[in-house]
Protein backbone atom coordinates (compact mmCIF):
# COMPACT_ATOMS: atom_id res chain seq x y z
CA UNK A 1 0.00 0.00 0.00
CA UNK A 2 1.19 3.51 -0.88
CA UNK A 3 0.24 6.40 1.40
CA UNK A 4 0.84 9.98 0.30
CA UNK A 5 0.39 12.35 3.22
CA UNK A 6 0.13 16.14 2.79
CA UNK A 7 2.76 16.10 0.06
CA UNK A 8 3.92 19.53 -1.14
CA UNK A 9 6.58 20.75 -3.53
CA UNK A 10 7.49 24.43 -3.70
CA UNK A 11 9.41 26.20 -6.45
CA UNK A 12 10.34 29.81 -5.65
CA UNK A 13 7.68 29.81 -2.95
CA UNK A 14 4.95 28.59 -5.31
CA UNK A 15 3.29 25.22 -4.66
CA UNK A 16 3.52 23.03 -7.76
CA UNK A 17 2.04 20.20 -5.68
CA UNK A 18 -0.09 21.52 -2.85
CA UNK A 19 -0.86 19.39 0.25
CA UNK A 20 -1.86 16.22 -1.63
CA UNK A 21 -2.98 13.14 0.30
CA UNK A 22 -4.14 9.84 -1.19
CA UNK A 23 -3.82 6.09 -0.67
CA UNK A 24 -3.15 3.46 -3.32
CA UNK A 25 -4.10 -0.06 -2.33
CA UNK A 26 -1.86 -3.01 -3.12
CA UNK A 27 -2.52 -4.27 -6.65
CA UNK A 28 -4.41 -1.16 -7.77
CA UNK A 29 -3.83 0.76 -10.98
CA UNK A 30 -4.20 4.45 -10.21
CA UNK A 31 -4.04 7.12 -12.90
CA UNK A 32 -2.92 10.70 -12.23
CA UNK A 33 -4.58 12.95 -14.80
CA UNK A 34 -4.66 16.68 -15.45
CA UNK A 35 -3.61 19.36 -17.88
CA UNK A 36 -0.01 20.49 -18.38
CA UNK A 37 1.30 22.17 -15.23
CA UNK A 38 -1.26 20.52 -12.95
CA UNK A 39 1.46 18.86 -10.85
CA UNK A 40 0.81 15.24 -11.80
CA UNK A 41 4.34 14.41 -13.00
CA UNK A 42 5.95 16.22 -10.04
CA UNK A 43 3.74 14.18 -7.70
CA UNK A 44 4.76 10.94 -9.42
CA UNK A 45 8.46 11.77 -9.22
CA UNK A 46 8.25 12.58 -5.52
CA UNK A 47 7.16 8.98 -4.89
CA UNK A 48 10.59 7.65 -5.90
CA UNK A 49 12.37 10.88 -4.87
CA UNK A 50 13.51 11.91 -8.31
CA UNK A 51 12.09 15.16 -6.91
CA UNK A 52 12.40 15.72 -3.17
CA UNK A 53 9.23 16.90 -1.39
CA UNK A 54 9.24 20.26 0.34
CA UNK A 55 7.02 18.75 3.02
CA UNK A 56 4.82 15.74 3.62
CA UNK A 57 5.47 12.01 3.48
CA UNK A 58 5.37 9.04 1.12
CA UNK A 59 4.99 5.68 2.85
CA UNK A 60 5.36 2.35 1.05
CA UNK A 61 4.07 -0.56 3.11
CA UNK A 62 4.34 1.70 6.15
CA UNK A 63 7.99 2.70 5.57
CA UNK A 64 8.74 6.40 5.13
CA UNK A 65 10.67 6.71 1.86
CA UNK A 66 12.61 9.68 3.26
CA UNK A 67 14.42 7.27 5.59
CA UNK A 68 15.84 5.21 2.70
CA UNK A 69 18.85 6.08 0.50
CA UNK A 70 17.35 7.48 -2.70
CA UNK A 71 19.30 5.21 -5.08
CA UNK A 72 18.26 2.09 -3.18
CA UNK A 73 14.64 3.25 -3.10
CA UNK A 74 14.61 3.70 -6.90
CA UNK A 75 15.94 0.20 -7.45
CA UNK A 76 12.87 -1.12 -5.60
CA UNK A 77 10.42 0.89 -7.73
CA UNK A 78 9.95 0.30 -11.45
CA UNK A 79 9.89 3.45 -13.57
CA UNK A 80 8.88 3.74 -17.23
CA UNK A 81 8.73 6.96 -19.22
CA UNK A 82 7.35 8.20 -22.52
CA UNK A 83 9.56 7.16 -25.41
CA UNK A 84 10.78 4.11 -23.43
CA UNK A 85 14.27 5.58 -22.67
CA UNK A 86 16.20 2.49 -23.77
CA UNK A 87 19.99 2.67 -23.83
CA UNK A 88 20.72 2.76 -27.59
CA UNK A 89 24.04 0.88 -27.49
CA UNK A 90 22.76 -1.99 -25.35
CA UNK A 91 20.83 -4.99 -26.58
CA UNK A 92 17.27 -5.65 -25.51
CA UNK A 93 18.49 -8.20 -22.96
CA UNK A 94 21.07 -5.78 -21.54
CA UNK A 95 18.43 -3.06 -21.21
CA UNK A 96 15.99 -5.32 -19.39
CA UNK A 97 18.77 -6.58 -17.09
CA UNK A 98 19.79 -3.09 -15.93
CA UNK A 99 18.39 -3.15 -12.38
CA UNK A 100 18.91 -6.87 -11.63
CA UNK A 101 22.56 -6.37 -12.60
CA UNK A 102 22.86 -3.38 -10.24
CA UNK A 103 21.31 -5.50 -7.49
CA UNK A 104 23.91 -8.22 -8.02
CA UNK A 105 21.65 -10.98 -9.28
CA UNK A 106 23.51 -14.09 -10.53
CA UNK A 107 23.83 -14.22 -14.32
CA UNK A 108 21.64 -17.33 -14.77
CA UNK A 109 18.86 -15.67 -12.75
CA UNK A 110 19.13 -12.50 -14.86
CA UNK A 111 19.01 -14.46 -18.12
CA UNK A 112 15.97 -16.40 -16.96
CA UNK A 113 14.18 -13.21 -15.92
CA UNK A 114 14.91 -11.53 -19.26
CA UNK A 115 13.49 -14.47 -21.19
CA UNK A 116 10.47 -14.68 -18.86
CA UNK A 117 9.62 -11.01 -19.44
CA UNK A 118 10.16 -11.15 -23.19
CA UNK A 119 7.77 -14.10 -23.39
CA UNK A 120 5.27 -12.30 -21.15
CA UNK A 121 5.29 -9.32 -23.51
CA UNK A 122 4.91 -11.60 -26.54
CA UNK A 123 8.45 -10.99 -27.81
CA UNK A 124 10.18 -14.24 -28.74
CA UNK A 125 13.40 -14.35 -26.66
CA UNK A 126 15.32 -16.06 -29.45
CA UNK A 127 14.47 -13.21 -31.83
CA UNK A 128 14.61 -10.21 -29.50
CA UNK A 129 17.18 -10.95 -26.78
CA UNK A 130 20.14 -9.68 -28.82
CA UNK A 131 18.31 -7.10 -30.92
CA UNK A 132 19.37 -3.46 -30.69
CA UNK A 133 16.77 -0.80 -29.79
CA UNK A 134 16.91 0.88 -33.22
CA UNK A 135 15.63 -2.35 -34.76
CA UNK A 136 12.44 -2.30 -32.65
CA UNK A 137 9.10 -0.84 -33.67
CA UNK A 138 7.58 1.83 -31.41
CA UNK A 139 5.28 -0.69 -29.76
CA UNK A 140 8.07 -3.23 -29.27
CA UNK A 141 10.36 -0.60 -27.74
CA UNK A 142 7.61 0.46 -25.35
CA UNK A 143 7.09 -3.14 -24.23
CA UNK A 144 10.82 -3.56 -23.65
CA UNK A 145 10.81 -0.34 -21.60
CA UNK A 146 8.04 -1.68 -19.36
CA UNK A 147 9.77 -5.06 -19.14
CA UNK A 148 12.92 -3.28 -17.93
CA UNK A 149 10.88 -1.48 -15.26
CA UNK A 150 9.48 -4.82 -14.07
CA UNK A 151 12.74 -6.77 -14.25
CA UNK A 152 13.60 -6.70 -10.53
CA UNK A 153 10.02 -7.70 -9.59
CA UNK A 154 9.12 -4.36 -7.99
CA UNK A 155 5.99 -4.13 -5.88
CA UNK A 156 5.37 -0.66 -7.35
CA UNK A 157 5.61 0.53 -10.96
CA UNK A 158 5.51 4.23 -11.89
CA UNK A 159 4.75 5.24 -15.49
CA UNK A 160 4.98 8.78 -16.87
CA UNK A 161 2.98 9.26 -20.11
CA UNK A 162 4.12 5.81 -21.30
CA UNK A 163 1.95 5.71 -24.43
CA UNK A 164 2.19 9.32 -25.56
CA UNK A 165 4.56 8.66 -28.47
CA UNK A 166 2.60 5.72 -29.94
CA UNK A 167 0.15 5.92 -32.80
CA UNK A 168 -3.52 5.23 -31.89
CA UNK A 169 -3.68 1.57 -32.96
CA UNK A 170 -0.43 0.58 -31.23
CA UNK A 171 -1.39 2.70 -28.22
CA UNK A 172 -4.71 0.86 -27.74
CA UNK A 173 -2.96 -2.52 -27.91
CA UNK A 174 -0.21 -1.39 -25.52
CA UNK A 175 -2.82 -0.19 -23.02
CA UNK A 176 -4.71 -3.49 -23.18
CA UNK A 177 -1.49 -5.48 -22.79
CA UNK A 178 -0.40 -3.40 -19.80
CA UNK A 179 -3.74 -3.84 -18.03
CA UNK A 180 -3.68 -7.59 -18.63
CA UNK A 181 -0.10 -7.99 -17.39
CA UNK A 182 -0.73 -5.74 -14.37
CA UNK A 183 -3.69 -7.88 -13.36
CA UNK A 184 -1.76 -11.11 -13.80
CA UNK A 185 1.27 -9.93 -11.83
CA UNK A 186 -0.67 -8.02 -9.17
CA UNK A 187 1.73 -5.09 -9.45
CA UNK A 188 0.67 -1.80 -7.86
CA UNK A 189 0.85 0.77 -10.67
CA UNK A 190 0.63 4.57 -10.73
CA UNK A 191 0.44 6.10 -14.20
CA UNK A 192 0.47 9.72 -15.36
CA UNK A 193 -1.50 10.86 -18.41
CA UNK A 194 -3.20 13.99 -19.74
CA UNK A 195 -5.74 11.81 -21.59
CA UNK A 196 -8.99 11.28 -19.67
CA UNK A 197 -10.08 8.49 -22.03
CA UNK A 198 -6.88 6.61 -21.20
CA UNK A 199 -7.46 7.24 -17.49
CA UNK A 200 -10.99 5.84 -17.65
CA UNK A 201 -9.93 2.82 -19.70
CA UNK A 202 -7.02 1.88 -17.43
CA UNK A 203 -7.62 3.09 -13.91
CA UNK A 204 -9.14 1.37 -10.90
CA UNK A 205 -9.17 4.89 -9.48
CA UNK A 206 -8.40 8.27 -11.02
CA UNK A 207 -6.70 11.18 -9.25
CA UNK A 208 -7.54 14.47 -10.99
CA UNK A 209 -4.97 17.23 -10.46
CA UNK A 210 -5.63 20.94 -11.04
CA UNK A 211 -3.25 23.75 -10.12
CA UNK A 212 -1.18 21.44 -7.92
CA UNK A 213 -4.18 20.25 -5.92
CA UNK A 214 -5.98 16.93 -5.88
CA UNK A 215 -9.55 17.88 -6.78
CA UNK A 216 -11.08 14.41 -7.06
CA UNK A 217 -9.96 10.85 -6.33
CA UNK A 218 -12.49 8.18 -7.20
CA UNK A 219 -13.28 5.19 -9.44
CA UNK A 220 -13.86 6.02 -13.12
CA UNK A 221 -17.64 5.57 -12.92
CA UNK A 222 -17.86 8.10 -10.09
CA UNK A 223 -15.68 10.58 -11.98
CA UNK A 224 -17.92 10.27 -15.06
CA UNK A 225 -21.27 10.51 -13.27
CA UNK A 226 -20.41 12.87 -10.42
CA UNK A 227 -17.52 15.23 -11.29
CA UNK A 228 -16.46 17.09 -8.17
CA UNK A 229 -15.62 20.44 -9.78
CA UNK A 230 -16.28 22.33 -13.02
CA UNK A 231 -12.67 21.55 -14.01
CA UNK A 232 -13.27 17.80 -13.71
CA UNK A 233 -16.51 18.14 -15.69
CA UNK A 234 -14.70 20.02 -18.44
CA UNK A 235 -11.85 17.50 -18.45
CA UNK A 236 -14.12 14.51 -19.01
CA UNK A 237 -16.33 16.36 -21.51
CA UNK A 238 -19.95 15.50 -22.15
CA UNK A 239 -20.05 14.16 -25.70
CA UNK A 240 -19.25 10.49 -25.06
CA UNK A 241 -19.76 10.00 -21.33
CA UNK A 242 -22.40 7.32 -21.98
CA UNK A 243 -20.00 5.33 -24.15
CA UNK A 244 -17.23 5.69 -21.56
CA UNK A 245 -19.56 4.35 -18.88
CA UNK A 246 -20.37 1.34 -21.05
CA UNK A 247 -16.66 0.69 -21.61
CA UNK A 248 -16.16 0.05 -17.87
CA UNK A 249 -18.33 -3.08 -17.62
CA UNK A 250 -17.82 -6.49 -19.26
CA UNK A 251 -20.77 -8.14 -20.97
CA UNK A 252 -20.59 -11.09 -18.55
CA UNK A 253 -21.59 -8.83 -15.64
CA UNK A 254 -25.04 -8.07 -17.05
CA UNK A 255 -25.82 -10.98 -19.38
CA UNK A 256 -29.33 -12.32 -18.75
CA UNK A 257 -30.80 -15.76 -19.44
CA UNK A 258 -32.11 -16.11 -22.96
CA UNK A 259 -31.25 -16.81 -26.57
CA UNK A 260 -30.42 -14.63 -29.55
CA UNK A 261 -29.50 -15.22 -33.18
CA UNK A 262 -26.11 -14.66 -34.78
CA UNK A 263 -22.47 -14.91 -33.71
CA UNK A 264 -21.89 -14.57 -29.95
CA UNK A 265 -19.96 -11.71 -28.39
CA UNK A 266 -17.08 -12.66 -26.03
CA UNK A 267 -18.03 -12.57 -22.36
CA UNK A 268 -15.05 -10.33 -21.60
CA UNK A 269 -16.06 -7.73 -24.22
CA UNK A 270 -17.24 -4.40 -22.84
CA UNK A 271 -20.82 -3.15 -23.00
CA UNK A 272 -19.51 -0.49 -25.38
CA UNK A 273 -18.31 -3.28 -27.69
CA UNK A 274 -21.75 -4.90 -27.43
CA UNK A 275 -23.52 -1.66 -28.34
CA UNK A 276 -21.25 -1.20 -31.35
CA UNK A 277 -21.98 -4.76 -32.49
CA UNK A 278 -25.75 -4.29 -32.10
CA UNK A 279 -25.67 -1.09 -34.15
CA UNK A 280 -23.32 -2.50 -36.79
CA UNK A 281 -25.21 -5.78 -37.27
CA UNK A 282 -28.70 -4.33 -36.82
CA UNK A 283 -29.50 -6.82 -34.05
CA UNK A 284 -31.57 -6.02 -30.95
CA UNK A 285 -29.90 -8.78 -28.91
CA UNK A 286 -26.61 -10.66 -28.90
CA UNK A 287 -25.81 -14.12 -27.58
CA UNK A 288 -22.95 -14.10 -25.09
CA UNK A 289 -20.20 -16.72 -25.34
CA UNK A 290 -20.64 -19.15 -22.49
CA UNK A 291 -24.36 -18.47 -22.14
CA UNK A 292 -26.87 -15.67 -21.78
CA UNK A 293 -27.88 -12.70 -23.88
CA UNK A 294 -27.36 -8.93 -23.91
CA UNK A 295 -30.08 -6.72 -25.37
CA UNK A 296 -30.04 -3.28 -26.92
CA UNK A 297 -32.68 -2.13 -24.42
CA UNK A 298 -30.38 -3.15 -21.55
CA UNK A 299 -27.48 -1.28 -23.10
CA UNK A 300 -29.57 1.88 -23.51
CA UNK A 301 -30.70 1.71 -19.89
CA UNK A 302 -27.15 1.24 -18.59
CA UNK A 303 -25.86 4.18 -20.65
CA UNK A 304 -28.21 6.64 -18.93
CA UNK A 305 -26.79 8.74 -16.07
CA UNK A 306 -27.43 7.18 -12.69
Amino acid sequence: MIEIRNLTRLYNGIAVVDDVSLTVKTGELVVLVGTSGSGKTTLLRMINRLIEPSSGQVLIEGADTATLPAHLLRRRIGYAIQGHGLFPHWTVAQNIATVPRLLGWPRPQIDARVDELLALFQLDPAQFRNRMPHRLSGGQAQRVGVARALAAKPDLLLMDEPFGALDPLIRAKAQADLRDIQRRLGTTLILVTHDMTEAVDLGDRIAVMDGGQLVQYAPPARILTDPATPFVRDLIGTGDRALRLLSLTPVSDVAAPGRAEGPPIPAEASLRDALAECLWSGRDALPVAGGGVITLDTLRALARPR
